[in-house]
């Protein structure tokens, strides 16, 4: 497992640029490989993913950190009056897509995004997350994440416009000839290990027409980029099959939603290894005393974080009883129906798995977020509670009062309010993002509850 990012970089302001000689054999590979285009990915705040693509004779300046965009013409980023903005690559992100394009080979790098005097960009996801995550390795952590991403695929109508009418009837772990979408989940497999994702399993979800893909944990980082790269390619197959690909978290009313759930934990250096700081196998449960308290702070800041690790109107149809869905703040041995649980796997496996999150969220700032809520418990000591090994869906009001089981915030206006509120995560996230997604989400909610919906009118026009 890789705990770093390469061993070629050097501080270039806060960011990071490569040697001469790095990027020189760059270069070579990226003509060995017959790259004709390059794409300059990188994440708005929202965690749309965004992308410059330069042709061949750029590659040796996109390499040395001098592309520029028009910052402004990208919500959350900048004024237009400073609106000139770089992309910093991270060498080690470069990847060919396992495809051509219809004008040669396209090639991937992942950037960071500078302010055009080369100090960093405040409104960066990924530099807000490599942020956190310089702050826990100070402290001699190396924090490991492993998301399983949920989605579904929808037919097009004869426009070529996505509809939430399924492809297969299938349920959980359904096969052939009822899962119709398994040859396109294959290609979507094939594409992902093409690039480099070490995939642990593929296979149909709970609702019709629903599909998760797990890859293999790793540095937080990285897995914040696989999640951004996964989605891109998973669009891009199904559209080859003639479906729609959305991670929205509840298309469809009456079926389960799409969650992203997230494996996590901390490792530190033992000499030459790692050892996962998780595991006490003397401590109760084996678990040591920092995952206790890094569990405590993940259910301390759950309803705050949650508007970021669920930030769409929608993300709050999948929070409800009934569908399987994480609403309790909670923690459990095995059991799924608290917020967070701890599989039954011990060792270097030790970890939490936080099941409240769902694949609409920017990665960048929904681990980020988890790390600081996990980290505030880690550093303040605090103490967890016993476990809750009950079906708390099945538990009265009373019971779970009694148990101090309280619920996340029942839509996206709730979770702003907790978020605003959370000092510490505000703090570590940075005022630029907070601001400007805070901005951007209450108006959303503004307008959503503004509309006049369906349901509505179906309810009341003709009874009132």
């Amino acid at each position: 497992m890789s705990i770093s990012n390469g061993n070629y970089e050097r501080p270039f302001s806060e960011g990071i640029i490569a040697s001469d000689e790095v990027r020189k054999a760059l270069l070579a590979r990226m003509e060995e490989d017959q790259v004709r285009f390059l794409r300059l990915m990188f994440s708005d705040i929202q965690g749309h993913s965004k992308n410059v693509e330069v042709p061949q004779r750029q590659f040796a300046k996109a390499l040395q950190g001098e592309i520029m965009f028009d910052g402004s013409s990208i919500e959350g980023f900048s004024r237009i009056e400073e609106s000139d903005m770089l992309l910093v690559p991270d060498l080690d992100s470069y990847v060919p897509f396992p495809f051509d394009g219809p004008q040669g080979r396209e090639a991937r790098l992942i950037c960071d995004v500078y302010n055009a005097d080369r100090t960093p960009f405040d409104g960066c996801p990924r530099l807000t997350l490599k942020r956190v995550i310089k702050r826990l390795k100070d402290k001699g952590y190396h924090p490991v994440t492993g998301p399983e991403v949920e989605f579904f695929l929808f037919e097009r109508d004869d426009q070529g416009k996505p509809t939430t009418r399924t492809h297969d009837a299938g349920g959980y772990f359904d096969l052939l000839p009822v899962d119709r979408g398994e040859e396109c989940r294959r290609d979507i497999v094939n594409a992902l290990e093409a690039m480099g994702f070490e995939i642990e399993a593929a296979h149909h979800e709970v609702a019709p027409g629903q599909h998760e893909i797990d890859f293999k944990y790793a540095d937080a980082l990285v897995s914040a980029d696989y999640v951004m790269t996964f989605k891109m390619i998973v669009k891009m197959i199904a559209l080859e099959y003639g479906l729609h690909a959305t991670f929205m978290p509840k298309p469809i009313y009456g079926e389960n939603g799409s969650g992203m759930h997230v494996h996590q934990s901390l490792f530190r250096i033992k000499g030459d290894k790692l050892e996962n700081a998780f595991y006490d196998p003397n401590g109760e449960y084996e678990m040591s005393d920092i995952a206790r308290s890094y569990i405590a702070g993940i259910l301390k800041h759950a309803r705050a974080f949650v508007a970021l690790t669920n930030p769409l109107v929608n993300s709050y149809k999948r929070l409800v009883p009934g569908y399987e869905a994480p609403i309790n703040v909670a923690w459990s041995e095995h059991n799924r129906s608290p917020l967070a649980r701890v599989p039954a796997r011990r060792g270097v496996g030790t970890r939490v798995e936080v099941r409240v999150p769902d694949p609409s969220c920017n990665p960048y700032l929904a681990f980020a977020a988890m790390l600081v809520a996990g980290m505030d418990g880690v550093d303040n000591k605090l103490e967890l509670g016993p476990p809750v090994n009950k079906n708390i869906f099945t538990m009265s009001q009373r019971e779970k009062s009694r148990l101090k089981i309280t619920q996340l915030p029942a839509n996206l206006g709730e979770a702003l309010i907790f978020l605003r509120r959370d000092k510490e995560l505000c703090d570590a996230i940075g005022s630029h993002i907070i601001e400007h997604f805070i901005a951007h989400k209450e108006g959303v909610w503004s307008e959503y509850i503004s509309q006049v919906h369906q349901w509505e009118l179906d309810r009341y026009l003709a009874t009132h």
